[in-house]
C-alpha cells in the first residue's frame, strides 16, 4: 500500500470540489452533487470524489431489493492527479464507504458508471469490491461536429444549457434538433458500464452480476479512451 496509507479523505465544499473535477477529469465537466470528498496528502487536495442522486433515479432504485427512496447514492463523479501512489482511488473510496456509512447509514449502496467510451472499463471499481452488473454498448454520448462530446441526457435535463436552447428554438424533439442544426453527429463508439457497490452488505442485487471476464469478451476494454484488452494491462 506505501504511502497511500497517508492519504486523508474528508468532506470538502462543492466550489472547491468542481474546481478540482473540472481541472482534472476526462470530460472537463462538474455535475450537481451533493456530497464531496477529498483526497490529500502531503497537506494538499490531489483526488476528488463527488456522491450526489441519480438522475433517473426511477430506472435504478430497483437494482437492489427493497431500496427506499433514500437508501442509495450515485459516485458521479472521481478525479485524481497523477500525484498520488499507487492503490490510492481503492483506498480513498474505502474510507469514503466507511464515512458515509458512519454518518449517512440510510444508504445502503452505491451506482456508479464506467465510460468506456472516453476513459476506461472501470478498474479501479472492480479493485474496490464492485459488481459488474451492465455493459451494454454506448447509445448516449453524442460527438458532434465541432468535436464536443455531450450525453443525451443533457438535452432532456430542463435545467441543462442544451436543454433550453432546444425549447427556445421551439423543438420537442433532441433528435429533430441535432438532424437540423449538429449535422454529422453521431454516438461515440464504445461501451458503457454499471457498477454497484454494496455499503449494506446484506442487501441483495436484482439483477445479474456480470464475470469481469464479460468485459474482454464484448470487447469492451479500455483504459484512458484507447481499447486495451484487460489481459494486456495487467
Amino acid at each position: 500500500m506505501g504511502r497511500a496509507k497517508e492519504i486523508i479523505v474528508k468532506v470538502i465544499p462543492a466550489k472547491i470540489a468542481n474546481e478540482f473535477v473540472k481541472k482534472h477529469h476526462y470530460s472537463g465537466k462538474a455535475v450537481i452533487s451533493q456530497l464531496h470528498f477529498g483526497c490529500f496528502l502531503d497537506d494538499k487536495l490531489h483526488g476528488v470524489m463527488s456522491f450526489g442522486t441519480s438522475t433517473v433515479k426511477n430506472n435504478i432504485i430497483h437494482l437492489v431489493e427493497n431500496t427506499g427512496w433514500n437508501e442509495f447514492i450515485e459516485l458521479n463523479r472521481m478525479a485524481f492527479d497523477n500525484y498520488l501512489p499507487k492503490y490510492s482511488e481503492s483506498r480513498c473510496l474505502s474510507i469514503a464507504f466507511k464515512l458515509i456509512k458512519k454518518n449517512a447509514p440510510q444508504i445502503k449502496w452505491v451506482i456508479s458508471f464506467s465510460d468506456a467510451c472516453q476513459s476506461g472499463d472501470g478498474t479501479i471499481y472492480r479493485a474496490s469490491g464492485f459488481y459488474l452488473t451492465g455493459l451494454k454498448k454506448n447509445t448516449s454520448n453524442i460527438l458532434l461536429p465541432n468535436g464536443e462530446i455531450c450525453n443525451t441526457i443533457s438535452f432532456t435535463d430542463g435545467k441543462s444549457n442544451w436543454c433550453l436552447k432546444i425549447r427556445s428554438l421551439g423543438y420537442t424533439s433532441k433528435t429533430k434538433y441535432l438532424n437540423e442544426h449538429q449535422k454529422g453527429w453521431k454516438f461515440v463508439e464504445g461501451f458503457q458500464l454499471r457498477y454497484i457497490y454494496l455499503i449494506d452488505k446484506t442487501c441483495k442485487i436484482t439483477v445479474p452480476i456480470l464475470p469481469f471476464s464479460k468485459i474482454d469478451e464484448m470487447g469492451a476494454g479500455m483504459y484512458k479512451g484507447v481499447k486495451i484488452p484487460v489481459c494486456d494491462r495487467k
